[in-house]
């Protein structure tokens, strides 16, 4: 036997290189996008529709659909699109991804690949010494688009040669003529493999090359196309197995549709293969079944020419090359329309039942209790961290989350205040927002340590700084949490001096809690949204700010005077100003935020 462990070596480089070219293509286009992606993805859903042609768009961008539904998970994880909208960009995906097996037919057999790889890195190394971020970016997505082939040239050399092995040939042979169950042993291996090497498109490239030189048959090729249909959902599986609810069900969603489409096609499998061998022959490509049998059949009536064939003696030119030649792109041009009219048919049917998708997702996978979930970070998880440009959107999400989580402690805060002094009540209020003060450290912590990861990524100089203003406010935001926390033990030494409060001072302290929560309220709307923050809600958190500070100095000044005048004790005024600083310290750490928000963010300002 000729084929090494080193060309099995050989083999496994060769693809790692194919799947390292796709990464850094993908890579290169995100950066080179930025923001754009993100926003084209989480925008083009607002229908099944529009979903589905932007799933089709980024995965035959990104050359991935198992890049382009990991990204649909973690959207859905930001709470960025509904169930029913991830459902219907996955099912763009599925078509999309059929894009990369096109340009592999295309071009991977029809022309010399090593013409244009050496020269095309050429030309893209200099971009990567630009000064200039998007220039770099362009210059590695050109050299991933030269891997990508690269790597499909060296597997096409390293796949082991069945032809020239009798004895694994015989092996094959004796497992491909079993009828239907090799068409479900050959959809077993397509899943496994596609599983183990976690892209279709790989699967795709190793099965075009053994089916163009006939060492398989073309509907067995099929049957493990068909097969890395479901290999590929194992990477969003994984993906969201430590997302939330909702990516657990959209990962499970693109498992069903893939699922649910191969049992169809297994109930017409060979009128299908039928079905797009007459498509192929119709578009004068040729039959895609006569490779496998001519050269099966060309050692018995032609054994001298088959021996110089697969020795690689054939002179240029020769007849049977050129004949080998136009069936091989029949095959490639028959499987590449193989997997896309699969995918096209499956969509038609699957789009108009959305609804059903989501009710049967729901009860494979039911919700947690509310208190399951309740203190634990609601939209990002570290297991998410597939493209970093992308995860900025999950990341602003879970502030918005902190900040209404923050903002209920204010509300705490404010109710411990009237609340009776020892009473269970005061107990009671006072634990829980020293709970949520515990939890928003951790929250703090998680976040920061998430946004940290995602600036170790591959990221644009915008998304490093978009990602530096976000930790910004993250810091803010606890900040007035700790506040919050303070208020109470001040209450707490007031209570334990045993000082009261009189009405007057009940009322004030109510007015600057008006204050502060109208100040909170308009903050979270512009964190909500940042990319379309508005000018005039800018202005009007500036003049709530105006507003506290006014307040403070007023009541300041009133405090003295009230003291010295018996209004009421001097200790109490004490206590009564700490809150009141306290809560002007809140409004502080609000506007520092508006700021963040408006220095940061002022090119997406309206």
């Amino acid at each position: 036997m000729n084929y090494t462990l080193l060309d099995f070596l050989a083999l496994l480089g060769s693809v790692g290189l194919f799947l390292y070219g796709m990464k850094v293509m993908s890579e290169g286009l995100q950066k080179a996008a930025g923001d754009r992606l993100r926003n084209i993805l989480s925008a083009m859903t607002r229908n099944r529709f529009t979903g589905t042609l932007t799933g089709f768009a980024i995965t035959a961008l990104i050359q991935s659909s198992s890049a382009s539904t990991v990204m649909v998970v973690s959207f859905v994880n930001a709470g960025l699109m509904t169930l029913a909208q991830s459902m219907a960009v996955i099912f763009g995906a599925n078509v999309g991804t059929t894009f990369t097996a096109w340009i592999i037919a295309l071009f991977g057999f029809k022309v010399d690949t090593s013409l244009f790889i050496l020269p095309l890195i050429a030309c893209s190394v200099p971009l990567l010494f630009s000064k200039k971020s998007r220039t770099k970016s362009i210059g590695e997505f050109l050299i991933g688009f030269s891997f990508l082939f690269m790597g499909l040239d060296m597997i096409s050399d390293y796949v082991p040669d069945l032809q020239s092995n009798p004895e694994m040939f015989a092996f094959l042979e004796r497992y491909a003529s079993m009828g239907f169950t090799s068409v479900l042993l050959f959809l077993l291996v397509g899943i496994i493999v596609t599983a183990v090497i976690q892209s279709s498109a790989a699967t795709f490239a190793i099965v075009l090359i053994m089916c163009t030189k006939g060492w398989i048959s073309f509907d067995l090729a099929c049957a493990v196309v068909l097969g890395s249909n479901i290999g590929t959902t194992i990477t969003p599986l994984l993906a969201s197995m430590s997302g939330n609810v909702a990516a657990k069900r959209t990962a499970m969603g693109h498992l069903l549709f893939n699922a649910l489409g191969i049992i169809w096609t297994l109930c017409v499998f060979y009128p299908f293969v039928n079905l797009n061998v007459w498509i192929t022959e119709a578009l004068g490509q040729g039959n895609p079944e006569t490779l496998f049998t001519y050269v099966n059949t060309l050692e018995d009536t032609q054994p001298d020419i088959y021996n110089q064939l697969f020795a690689g003696s054939l002179p240029a030119g020769h007849e049977v090359l050129a004949k080998i030649a136009m069936m091989q792109f029949s095959v490639s041009f028959g499987l590449s329309m193989f997997h896309t009219v699969f995918n096209l048919i499956n969509l038609s049917i699957m789009i108009w039942l959305t609804g059903m998708y989501v009710k049967i997702v729901e009860k494979l996978i039911p919700a947690k209790h509310k208190e399951d979930e309740e203190f634990q970070l609601k939209f990002i998880s570290a297991g998410l961290l597939s493209a970093s440009e992308l995860n900025i959107a999950q990341a602003e999400k879970e502030m918005t989350v902190y900040a209404q989580r923050v903002q209920r402690m204010i509300d705490m805060a404010e109710n411990l205040v009237h609340s009776k002094e020892k009473s269970e009540e005061f107990s009671q209020l006072f634990s829980r927002l020293e709970k949520y003060e515990e939890i928003s450290d951790r929250m703090e912590i998680e976040i920061a340590n998430y946004l940290n990861r995602c600036a170790e990524g591959r990221l644009s100089n915008e998304g490093k700084l978009h990602i530096a203003a976000m930790l910004n406010i993250v810091s803010e935001i606890e900040s007035i949490a700790d506040c919050c926390f303070g208020c109470a033990k001040i209450l707490i030494r007031k209570q334990e001096s045993g000082v009261d409060f009189t009405e007057l001072i009940y009322k004030n302290i109510d007015t600057m809690f008006g204050y502060l929560k109208e100040a909170m309220t308009d903050m979270i709307e512009l964190l909500s949204d940042v990319e379309k923050a508005r000018e005039v809600a800018i202005i009007r958190s500036y003049n709530k700010e105006r507003e506290i500070n006014n307040l403070r100095n007023q009541l300041r000044t009133n405090n003295v005077e009230n003291i010295n005048n018996k209004v009421y004790e001097y200790q109490s005024g004490i206590y009564y100003m700490d809150i009141i600083n306290d809560l002007e310290k809140m409004g502080d750490y609000i506007i520092n935020v508006v700021d963040t928000i408006r220095d940061h963010f002022r090119k997406h300002v309206a």
